[in-house]
């Protein structure tokens, strides 16, 4: 039976998996019960192998395809964890645990991903090894740097690897890819005026770190229009500021936390220097200081030609060349599957997830009418990756 047809027959088992996964979430690398829930079921498939604790708490699961002819593999990758988002919709597999919620899709993910080890678990018609990764920690945590720097390449001999998000806005059944950068880089940074404090009624006596902070954000805006060719694409957002707590006391200092998101690792590079000498410098006009502090960061995710035309030909097989956009915009959104990408070629992948709410929402939920065609795609990426036959 083609796959497709197969797989569509999985479709009642994957929503069962995804609205279990979806009721228990579970954040970054405090997934211990959604691995648990994900090995028990691919120890139950037939995987040849199921190895815990690869990044900390990732799972990998390996089928090995009808012959043992070749020594290839390629690797699929779904990721786990959920979000710090109270859900808000009544739904009957809704989120257990109060403040945690799934808006993000990565149940389906995982659901997809298990749908498609059962499939290549039953059937073998590929020869090599098809390696089922499964990721914590992507929303923040660098999970895929863990699992990479754990030795996940090197220990399953993957010579490929292929990942895949929904997209709320797009049709069900149809897909998105582009070659190179995808996905921005992200960069947290924490910046610090330091002024004097004092009395509001004498702001002669102090240096008031609330007005250089204001001109610290309106001289960053400044970084993307002015610094940049109009042509890069590219984000400095300010998004938290603490201050003081009186209404007549002018603050001794004010923090502020935001992201840089950039297509390019030189245009990243741009802009933090930018970013160090503003904050210094306007600070310094005032007579403050201003200092500059990096936190977690994503490279930026960017697809190899080869692996992104194969990915997209298979997608083409399944569902047709019209519901295949092979140059879709780069999102500025980030992905932590860059780090898998910066050790082995592949590509990532955009899946209809219909007319939903967006991602990290409270509104969200993973469309389980997308889960057969995403499962579809990963095992024909096995099937016509690793044909058999093949004696490399």
């Amino acid at each position: 039976m083609p796959v497709p047809e197969r797989i569509e027959a999985l479709a009642e088992t994957m929503t069962g998996w995804r609205r279990a996964l979806h009721a228990h979430p579970e954040l970054l690398y405090d997934v211990d019960r959604t691995a648990g829930f994900v090995a028990e079921r691919l120890r139950a498939l037939g995987c040849d192998e199921v190895v815990t604790g690869i990044g900390r708490t990732g799972v990998v699961g390996v089928i090995r395809g009808r012959g043992h002819r070749s020594n290839r593999a390629i690797g699929l990758r779904a990721d786990m964890d959920a979000l710090p988002i109270q859900e808000v919709r009544d739904l009957p597999y809704r989120s257990t645990v109060p403040g945690k919620m799934h808006a993000c899709g990565h149940d389906g993910h995982m659901a997809m991903l298990l749908g498609a080890a059962k499939y290549l678990a039953e059937t073998r018609h590929f020869d090599g090894a098809a390696v089922m990764i499964f990721q914590p920690a992507e929303e923040g945590g660098g999970g895929g740097e863990a699992m990479v720097e754990d030795g996940l390449m090197e220990r399953f001999g993957i010579e490929a690897v292929y990942g895949m998000h929904n997209i709320p806005g797009m049709a069900v059944g149809t897909f998105a890819v582009r070659p190179g950068p995808i996905m921005a880089s992200t960069d947290r940074f924490t910046v610090t005026i330091e002024g004097r404090g004092g009395h509001a009624a004498l702001p002669q006596n102090a240096i008031d770190s609330v007005l250089v902070a204001s001109h610290v954000i309106i001289a960053l805006q400044g970084i993307v229009s002015r610094t940049l060719d109009p042509l890069e694409a590219a984000v400095v957002s300010v998004c938290a500021l603490d201050a003081g707590e009186a209404f007549n006391v002018l603050p001794q200092s004010v923090t502020m936390r935001g992201t840089m998101r950039t297509l390019s690792q030189e245009v990243r590079r741009v802009i933090k220097a930018r970013l160090e000498t503003l904050v210094r410098e306007v600070a310094a006009g005032f007579g403050a200081t201003g200092t500059v502090e990096y936190g977690a960061s994503y490279p930026v995710t960017e697809n190899h030609p080869a692996e992104t035309g194969f990915m997209a030909d298979v997608a083409e097989g399944l569902v047709g060349p019209e519901r295949v956009d092979r140059s879709v915009a780069p999102m500025m959104t980030a992905e932590d599957f860059s780090y898998m990408l910066g050790r082995r070629p592949g590509a990532y992948m955009f899946l209809g997830n219909g007319d939903s709410a967006s991602l990290h929402h409270p509104l969200y939920d993973f469309n389980d009418a997308a889960a057969p065609y995403g499962a579809a795609l990963w095992a024909r990426l096995i099937e016509t990756g690793l044909p058999l036959g093949d004696r490399s």
